[in-house]
Order: C-alpha cells, then structure tokens, then sequence
C-alpha cells in the first residue's frame, strides 16, 4: 500500500482516517483499493440474493461456493509469490492435473497409503516449481516462454502416464475433499491455513520480503547481497506446491480424475491476482487483495451458475471485470 510522507503524518487527525487526494487513508496506509475490494464483494451479494430467490445465502450453496473458490485460492497465492518477482506462472492448471494423476495413480495402481500418495502429489507439484523456478532464474529464461512450455509439457507428460481417467478411488482418498466441518469444508480450511503462512511469510521474513523486492527492483536486491535468484526459485517451488495440493483436493472432491483436469485453472489464478491489485510488472501485490480478487470471482461464478448463464457467456462478464478493475487500479494509482 501507498503511505503518507512524515509531513502529511503531522496533519493527520486524531482518529487516523482521512480522506486525502481522493483516496483513503488509515493510520498513515492507503485502503482505497481494499475498501473497494471489499464494498465489491458486498455489492455482489446482495445482488445475488435476490437474484437467486435467497438461494445463494442457502447453507448447501455457501458450503458450495467455498469448495469452488478453494482451489482458484490456493493457485492464486502461488501466482502471487510468483507475479511478485515479476514472473509469471503458465503451468500451474497442468501441474493441478500431474499432482492430481500421480497421487491418484498412486493409491489405486501402486497400492501407496493414502497420506503417501499425497505427499507424492505435492512433492510432483514443489518439483515442477523448482524446474521452472531454475531456468528461469539460473538461465534468466523469459518466465512467459519457460512456463508456456512447461504448461504443454507437463500436460503431455500428464497424458503419458495415464491416457484414461482413473476411477474407484477409495472412500479414505476422497474424504479430504468432501469432509465439512460446521458447514466449512475442510479443503477451504486448508486454503485459509495457506493464506495465513503465505502472508507471514511475505511479511514477516526476510526471504518473504525480498521476494517483493525482486520484483520491484532486482538490481537493488542483487547490490544489497541478497540472492535474487533464491527468491525467485523459491517462489515458483510455492507455486508448485500450492497447485499440487489444489490438485490433490480437487482429485479427492471429485473422485475421478482425468488428464485434462486444471486445464485454464492458470487464467482465473492470474485474474484473481489482477483483480486483487496485483501488478504484473512485479513488486506490488497483497495476500489481503489476492483473497478479495478470489472472493469476486467465486460470487460472480456462482451466481452466473444459479442463473444458468453460459459458459461462454461468464467468460465475457469475467473479461470485462478483469478490464473494469484494471482500470480502477491505474486510476487510483495516478491519484496516488
């Protein structure tokens, strides 16, 4: 976030709000986008309700939506990590279908426990990370290039190894992704815990701040000692991770997997992080507005579901969200 300079601190009343150049301020941080973020969110569900006939606000359909927005949540704070340094990450929908195929695989042909089947898929997914990470950082590869072809080879590689789905998962396989605790599933709980060490991270430790400061200004980074090419590696090694366990979850929710599984899952990742005031160009990005961005979209997919609006047609709306965001964002940027 944006801060006031120490004169502007000095005017500052007493409560630490203000309004200011047309932007909103607390205790010195700029919340404009937040605040919009959220009042967004706010706006969508009470178009919703309505809309829907109060179906929306149903605890089987809330349970629901947080099952849908789980996996797009876990793939958005890996695309974070990663659009922070000033990357980008292509290849994360093909390694949800990998990570999904090898734990699957795993229990059903090679008779693995269920927990060592999921390590499995999640050590695919660090895997995957580790070699994009690598040639980009050690080769200084164009990250677009490395993971677009990184997206058709681990697709390719996804198809190799099992051209058909694999079915008859066991009930221990499937729990995970279809236990639900109060009403909150446990997969979404997941995904919290990863949003909160996500946000230590980049906040608390210095590895998590330099990853910012990659993407702001490498050369400083590299003068100051720190290693660039370690927080790049490692931000694409969390990307891996959190798309092997969005695979591993999706493959327990749905029970069958099948190669194609996370195809276009990257898209909405990216939006997510676009929508959430994410720059592409690296250095500025919240987990805060990462988790906002994913909200937006999970309410605007699912009340496009509830009305039995196309597919295609969701697409257009989602295009133009994405636009209509962007656009605020580079508004309240030049105001800044």
């Amino acid at each position: 976030m944006n801060k006031l300079n120490p004169e502007e601190m000095n005017h500052l009343p007493a409560r630490f709000a203000v309004v200011r150049r047309g932007r909103f301020w607390v205790a010195g941080k700029d919340v404009t986008m937040p605040l919009i973020l959220s009042l967004a969110v706010i706006v969508l569900i009470l178009i919703a309700i309505p809309l829907t006939n109060g179906v929306f606000i149903t605890s089987n359909n809330l349970t629901n939506l947080m099952r849908q927005m789980t996996i797009t949540g876990l793939l958005s704070l890996g695309m974070l990590f990663v659009i922070l340094t000033g990357g980008i990450d292509l290849s994360v929908g093909s390694v949800v279908g990998f990570s999904a195929i090898i734990a699957a695989g795993a229990t059903v042909h090679w008779g693995f426990p269920v927990w060592v089947s999921f390590m499995l898929g999640i050590a695919a997914g660090a895997c995957w990370g580790l070699v994009s990470g690598s040639l980009v950082a050690r080769f200084r590869l164009a990250p677009f290039v490395v993971t677009l072809a990184m997206m058709t080879f681990i697709r390719g590689l996804t198809y190799v190894r099992s051209e058909k789905a694999i079915s008859a998962l066991i009930p221990s396989f499937m729990a995970l992704g279809s236990a639900v605790v109060f009403h909150i599933p446990v997969s979404t709980m997941i995904m919290a815990v990863f949003f909160i060490l996500g946000a230590v991270f980049l906040n608390r430790t210095p590895l998590g701040r330099s990853t910012i400061a990659i993407g702001g200004n490498r050369e400083t980074v590299r003068l100051a000692g720190i290693s660039v090419s370690k927080g790049i590696i490692t931000a694409y090694v969390i990307s891996g991770i959190c798309a092997g366990v969005g695979g591993i979850l999706l493959a327990s929710r749905l029970g069958n997997v099948q190669p194609s599984l996370g195809e276009g899952y990257e898209l909405d990742a990216i939006a997510a992080c676009v929508i959430g005031g994410a720059n592409l160009a690296g250095g500025k990005g919240t987990v805060q507005g990462t988790i906002m961005g994913v909200l937006i979209l999970a309410v605007m997919n699912n009340l496009l579901s509830l009305r039995n609006v196309e597919s295609y047609w969701q697409s257009v709306l989602k295009g133009v969200i994405i636009i209509a965001v962007v656009l605020l964002h580079s508004r309240s940027q030049k105001r800044g």
